[in-house]
């Protein structure tokens, strides 16, 4: 199933996209796209509905694919050719780093470029959202705990990232920083999270052209790894690195600045498109 969330900002209603690509109103049978909903007894609840029986929603905006949200954690140089152009060496375990819930916008919505900033940057990354509680989990039975997958555009800032004292959570945590969506595809529909191809250009530039068979720790290790440390929560979200083709590795390096377009999307997993502004 392809999962989302239609209209304006904080009215978003759950709805399903059709096998006819007519967006569908879940509202009578679930109260949003996030918790319960998208635990193993709620999607298949969701499943068991005749698509036909719902009402058609007219096409508008659609919000991040998941709602209430509770972590929205990444993982950094979790590419080998992502590391080699930042001139980084493969961790010999996943970095891990936070970017804030509040960062998290609509996969169409506006990106706010920053107060200061300078080096605003692009990273397409494969989404993982959480369905049901993990704590301690093998990761032979890691993707049971997994609901589905997205597009998140992981937008960073660098030098907020790397040039200033601190860890790099305010690099990525600045309003409008987390698109995610447009659905959430449920795991059923993506036979190898490991095989995706990926891509995004700006201004209409193919910068990143890659695929998520280059991850070091793969979707399963991931959730397994963080497991051990936090218990993951129906919703959470694991954005889980970029490919090569960011503009802090291009020579010269190359940032983003208001009025300039970034599309992005994921073998299966649809599109992005967001216009950068600067923040007022």
């Amino acid at each position: 199933m392809k999962l989302m969330r239609v209209g304006p900002l904080g009215q978003e209603k759950p709805a399903l996209l059709d096998k006819d690509g007519k967006i569908r109103d879940l509202s009578a049978h679930v109260a949003d796209i996030g918790g319960a909903a998208i635990g193993p007894e709620g999607l298949a609840k969701i499943a068991a509905i005749d698509p036909a029986s719902l009402p058609e929603l007219a096409p508008g905006r659609i919000g991040a694919c998941v709602a209430g949200t509770g972590k929205f954690i990444c993982i950094g140089l979790n590419y080998s050719d992502h590391a080699a152009e930042t001139g980084a060496e493969v961790p010999p375990e996943p970095v891990i780093f936070m970017k804030a819930t509040s960062a998290i916008v609509g996969p169409n919505d506006d990106v706010l470029i920053p107060r200061g900033s300078e080096k605003t940057d692009w990273e397409v990354e494969l989404g993982v959202v959480i369905g049901k509680t993990a704590k301690y989990v093998s990761e032979a039975e890691a993707m049971d705990y997994v609901a589905g997958y997205c597009v998140s555009h992981d937008v960073s800032e660098r030098a907020f990232q790397t040039e200033r004292a601190g860890q790099w959570t305010k690099g990525k945590s600045c309003d409008t920083f987390g698109p995610i969506g447009p659905w959430l595809v449920t795991k059923d529909e993506i036979a190898d999270p490991q095989n995706l191809s990926m891509w995004l250009t700006v201004n209409g530039e193919k910068m990143q052209n890659g695929s998520s068979k280059t991850m070091v720790y793969g979707v399963a290790h991931l959730v397994s790894y963080l497991s051990q440390f936090m218990s993951l929560h129906p919703g959470d979200v694991i954005s889980t690195g970029t490919p090569p083709g960011v503009g802090l590795g291009m020579k010269p390096q190359r940032f983003l600045k208001a009025g300039d377009v970034v599309e992005l999307g994921i073998e299966s997993l649809g599109t992005q498109k967001q216009t950068f502004k600067a923040d007022s």
